[in-house]
Order: structure tokens, then C-alpha cells, then sequence
């Protein structure tokens, strides 16, 4: 039989003794021993002192003996490929801790490339084609293998078919009562630009993004209240608001379950048609006045007077041709001082154009008052300015003047809006009521996500309806997940984390001191750099996936980069924010 060998390990001991001086001085050995059983007992045998070595060679000495291979540094290994990879982690990361990826669907091919497409629209979103080249150029091509075309498309058909039940998930998690005890629900529209021809859905229509003489679609945004995008719905370029309008309200009540939902919308988009046909449901919600129903309200012995707003800046009114309705005036001073201003600029600015026509026609070549006339008109509802000016036109002049009784009658309404809502006073007060529509604010941000910041919705290059709906239906799931990132990793970007809520619920939101603080000296409090948010994106992806292979062997083998401070840090919130917004 066999002598086993006694294992040899390196022992550090630390001793302490009183020299002659009285001071007590601290000793460390390092002993290279052996150990061994007699008698029943672990033993100990000293095979020599190490203490002399430098502390790498002890370390070195150490590893071995616990069976690591040691390689010389520089020499025995070779990195062949390095990938970016922490931004992709990042999003998938995100996903997966707060259920994401399992509500897509069940695990499958399609699903795998669904998350990859999102996580290549968060972080460099372009057309399906160029996709595919950054797929190649990331850790996504090696972990999904060949990727075609062809198995984007259809993967985004397998998105498509599943949309609905994708919506009720989200729906039921963010909308229902017991995380949204105001039953609110933000809608609103928007637009974006179409190429090709063959689009079925793309029309030519009012362009949001002052893209003219371009066919576009439109889709429908639904949202909770912080803004984060819930479902989606796109029809056809040239549809006027409010007819899309309802045809998502008739969506609502089966996507979240829940009766009594309020909708929340700009004055343009629940207009007094709409307010008639919601009426016959048990959605409620909550809308703005035009300037011309304000205008009707302030005339004499109206119910609107200026007084009202004297000593606070908002005041419920009621009037007979809003029966069971809530009319809340409010005044904004710093909104009055700007529409002052404007109006100002304005009226310079078209006496400056009726100048240069007056000049034409005084030269004589301008000479029939019709064509004058149609001259001026044109210049005049450029800025809807004509009902501010008295004009006298003949064939060879042209002479006018301000109307100070339209101009003093529109100042008198500077900084005023009105709320229109059918929620009862039990449910929301009129305060509550202010807030609640401002917080339309939040959708724009998506539109703005969508369009410019993050995501670039647009242009739009599919042609089949179906394709078109789910590139659409992509971008809002890829917002969704943008909120949540640029919410969990605020504290590293020059985000507010915690913007002030004024008592008075007209009064403008103004940024914290801490975030004022962070946008004006680009640091965090512990003096690292405060990023923007695609900065940061783009400095988490700089964490590496890198491919090895050892000197004199076929093998491979994969090392992530250690992560930096802030890349550790970003991993940390993103944890404790799916933690905490994990919604089963």
C-alpha cells in the first residue's frame, strides 16, 4: 500500500512580545508546514520558514499548493476577442428582475430575439439591418448564434400576436387598484413619419413632428400616472384625435379590469364630443376648456371673474351649459408675464410684415386691393393675430392700427386655464384635480423617449400593417424598461430624484437644490461624474466580455471585465429597484 503524502499548506502566525525598551513589537511568520493524524490528533511539522520571501512568491507558493495552475503573467494567456457587454446586462438584468421577460411569453427562439431587439433598441436603436451588425459586434451575437433577418421579422409577428395579452398583464400590474387607488390612466397621441409608399397604415395627416409633404402614422399612448407607458394602439396617419381617442377608451375598462377608470386628457384630445359619449360610460376623466369656452366664462356677469383668483390662484366655478361637471379656474403668474410677452412679440413681428407690404404697395407693385387684401390675410393667421388689428385697404394704400379692446380683453385672460372634470369632489378635489392634469406632462415625456432622447421610434421602414403595429408596439415595451432604468440609476446621472411638490398645485415644479447642484458641477456628492443617462449607458457598456485562451492549447474560456466603481454601483440599483417594483 501506497504512503499517502501529508498535505503542505502556508500558515501565517502573528506574535506579540515586550522588548527591552518596554514597547510591545508585533512578529509575522510565514511557515511552510505539513500536517498529519497521530495518535488520533492533527499534527503540525514546520518544513521551513518562508518569512524572508516576498509576499507575491508566498502567494504564489500558496496557490499552488491548493492545486491552481500557475501561469506566468503576460505570457501564458491571450484574450482573441473582447465584446461590450455591461450595457446589455443592464437591460436584461432589469428585465428579468421585475418579471419582464417571463410576460413576453414562454422561453423559445422568438421570445430570445424579442429581448435582444429591445435590448438593441435601448442601446443602439436603428433599423432591423443594421440590428443585426451590432448583434455581431456585442456579447447578443455570440450568445444567440445566427441571426437573419428573417428570424427578426419573425420574431416581431410572435411579438405582435401576443400584444394583447402583454397589455393586460401590464395593465392589471400598474393600473389596478390597489397600486393605483386614483384609478388614473394618462392618454394622448402623437405621430411619427413613414418611408416607402406601400404602408397601408401611413396617410398624409396633421404631423406632430412638422415632418410635411410625408405620409405618417399615429398611435395612441396609454400611461400611469409617473408616465410609464402601459399600451399602445396605432391607426392610420390621417385620424383625428378624438375619433382615436375612443376607440382606445372602449379598451380600457378590459385591459386593466377595473370599472371606474378616470382618463386623462389635453383639451384637444377629450373635447365636449367625447366628453357627451364618455358620459354614457363608467369611465370618468379629467380635461382642459379651450380659450374660446374660457373667453364665453368671462364675459359680463360670467361666472368667471377676475376677482375670484385675487387671493389664491384657483376657484371652482360652475356654469348651466356644464351641468354635473367641475369647472376649476386657475391663474398662473409666470404664464401671464409669458403670454404677455408673446403677444407683444407678435404684434412687432406682423407690423414688421404689413410694413414690408405697405412699402409694395406704395412702390406700386401692389396694386389691386383684393390681391393686398389676400396678402395681408395670410400674414395676418400666420399668428392668428388678424382680431388685434383695424385695416384700411384700397389699390393704393394700406394703412393700420392696433385694437386696444381685443388686445386689453385677450390680456385680461393672460395666465388663466380652466379644468373640466365629471370626477366628484369626494374622489379628487379641485387641487388634486390641477395636479392630475398637469401630469400630462409625463406622456409627452414618453412621445419624447420615443422620438429623441432614447429610442428613435422614427422613421418607420416596415410596410406590411402588422409589422408597422409591432415595431410600435417594440418601441413602447423598450419605453417601458427605459423608465425603469432611467429611474433606478438616477442617483448616478444628473436626474431629480426627489423634485419638491409645491403646496399650490398651480405653481410651477422646480428642480431640487441636489439636482440644480449635480446638472451645474457635472459630480455626484462623492465627487465621480454625473452622467446623462446615455452617457452612462454607454460607459456601462465599456465592461467587457473577453474570450481567453491559454499558450499551447485549442481551448477557451470567457472573463468578464471587472466592473468600475460606477458600473458595480449601476448593478446595485438596478437590483434594489426590481426588488422593490417586482409587481406579480
Amino acid at each position: 500500500m501506497s504512503k499517502v503524502t501529508p498535505a503542505m499548506h502556508v500558515a501565517v502566525q502573528m506574535t506579540h512580545r515586550v522588548n527591552k525598551s518596554g514597547a510591545e513589537v508585533q512578529y509575522r511568520s510565514v511557515l511552510l508546514r505539513r500536517s498529519y493524524r497521530e495518535g488520533g490528533k492533527v499534527k503540525h511539522e514546520t518544513m521551513a520558514n518562508l518569512s524572508a520571501l516576498p509576499d507575491a512568491a508566498v502567494q504564489t507558493l500558496r496557490s499552488s499548493l491548493a492545486g491552481k495552475t500557475m501561469i506566468e503573467a503576460g505570457a501564458g494567456l491571450q484574450v482573441t476577442r473582447s465584446l461590450p457587454h455591461g450595457h446589455i446586462e443592464a437591460v436584461y438584468a432589469m428585465a428579468r428582475g421585475l418579471g419582464f421577460e417571463a410576460m413576453l411569453g414562454p422561453a423559445c427562439r422568438e421570445r430570445d430575439l424579442v429581448m435582444a431587439l429591445l435590448a438593441a433598441r435601448i442601446c443602439a436603436p436603428s433599423s432591423k439591418l443594421a440590428t443585426l451588425s451590432w448583434f455581431a459586434d456585442t456579447t447578443l451575437g455570440r450568445d444567440l448564434g445566427p441571426v437573419s433577418t428573417d428570424d427578426l421579422y419573425g420574431a416581431m409577428d410572435w411579438l405582435g400576436n401576443r400584444q394583447g395579452a402583454i397589455e393586460k398583464t401590464l395593465a392589471r400590474q400598474y393600473l389596478r387598484p390597489e397600486v393605483n387607488p386614483g384609478k388614473l390612466a394618462l392618454f394622448d397621441l402623437s405621430s411619427s413619419w413613414v418611408t416607402g409608399t406601400r404602408n397601408l397604415l401611413a396617410a398624409h395627416g396633421y404631423s406632430r413632428d412638422k415632418k410635411r409633404g410625408v405620409e405618417q402614422i399615429e398611435y395612441g399612448m396609454l400611461a400611469t400616472r409617473a408616465g410609464i407607458p402601459v399600451a399602445v394602439r396605432v391607426v392610420p396617419g390621417n385620424t383625428a384625435d378624438p375619433t382615436a381617442f375612443i376607440a382606445i377608451a372602449k379598451e380600457i375598462q378590459d385591459l386593466a379590469k377595473v370599472e371606474d377608470m378616470v382618463m386623462v386628457g389635453d383639451r384637444g384630445m377629450i373635447t365636449s364630443a367625447r366628453i357627451t359619449a364618455l358620459k354614457k360610460t363608467t369611465l370618468g376623466w379629467v380635461s382642459a376648456l379651450r380659450n374660446t369656452a374660457i373667453q364665453a366664462l368671462a364675459q359680463d356677469h360670467g361666472p368667471l371673474q377676475m376677482s375670484l383668483l385675487d387671493e389664491q390662484n384657483l376657484a371652482e366655478i360652475s356654469h348651466p351649459d356644464y351641468r354635473g361637471e367641475r369647472l376649476i379656474a386657475c391663474y398662473n403668474p409666470p404664464l401671464a408675464a409669458m403670454r404677455k410677452h408673446k403677444r407683444e412679440e407678435l404684434l412687432t413681428v406682423t407690423e414688421e410684415r404689413l410694413k414690408t407690404i405697405q412699402k409694395a404697395v406704395t412702390a406700386g407693385r401692389l396694386k389691386d386691393a383684393g390681391k393686398t387684401g389676400l396678402r395681408v390675410g395670410k400674414t395676418l393667421g400666420k399668428n392668428n393675430m388678424a382680431k388685434h388689428f383695424t385695416l384700411t385697404i384700397t389699390d393704393t394704400t394700406l394703412a393700420w392700427e392696433r385694437n386696444p379692446e381685443t388686445i386689453a380683453r385677450e390680456a385680461e385672460l393672460d395666465g388663466i386655464y380652466i379644468i373640466r372634470t365629471g370626477v366628484d369632489t369626494t374622489t379628487m378635489d379641485a387641487a388634486e384635480a390641477v395636479r392630475v392634469y398637469k401630469s400630462l406632462a409625463n406622456v409627452e415625456k414618453i412621445f419624447k423617449t420615443l422620438k429623441f432622447r432614447d429610442l428613435q421610434i422614427r422613421p418607420i421602414y416596415h410596410h406590411t400593417e402588422e409589422r408597422t403595429r409591432s415595431h410600435v408596439f417594440l418601441c413602447m415595451l423598450a419605453g417601458h424598461l427605459t423608465w425603469h432604468l432611467r429611474t433606478a440609476l438616477a442617483p448616478l446621472t444628473c436626474t431629480d430624484e426627489d423634485r419638491p411638490v409645491p403646496e399650490e398645485p398651480v405653481t410651477a415644479v422646480h428642480r431640487s437644490s441636489a439636482a440644480t447642484r449635480k446638472a451645474s458641477t457635472q459630480k455626484l456628492d462623492d465627487g465621480t461624474p454625473a452622467r446623462s443617462y446615455q452617457d452612462l449607458l454607454r460607459h456601462l457598456g465599456t465592461r467587457t466580455r473577453n474570450t481567453m485562451t491559454r499558450t499551447g492549447q485549442n481551448g477557451t474560456f470567457e472573463l468578464l471585465a471587472t466592473p468600475t466603481p460606477t458600473q458595480h454601483q449601476a448593478a446595485v440599483l438596478i437590483h434594489d429597484h426590481t426588488t422593490k417594483n417586482n409587481r406579480k
